[in-house]
């Protein structure tokens, strides 16, 4: 499996787990980082096993790279997901 860098890209309003730009979690082995928030792994959660697996998002321009946000609108952070292949 590959692993996955997971990173704050933007937070619109604030946090409430407290994450903010630059945060950066590295994911491998089928283990959850710990102190992440429990909606936003949930979100990543289909996308990161896919990326893990060598998946790819048909429409992605880059293959190893996926954005997406966390479930809360009204506090909104971005997650940056990148495949690194070893």
């Amino acid at each position: 499996m590959h692993k996955v860098i997971v990173s704050i890209k933007s937070v619109d309003g604030k946090c409430p787990q407290e994450f903010k730009v630059g945060d950066t979690w590295t994911i491998s082995e089928g283990k959850t980082p710990a102190s992440f928030c429990a909606s936003a792994f949930h979100t990543i959660y289909p996308t990161l096993v896919m990326m893990q697996t060598g998946g790819s998002l048909p429409w992605a321009e880059d293959k190893d790279l996926s954005v997406i946000a966390c479930p809360d609108a009204t506090n909104r952070a971005v997650y940056e997901l990148k495949r690194i292949k070893e």
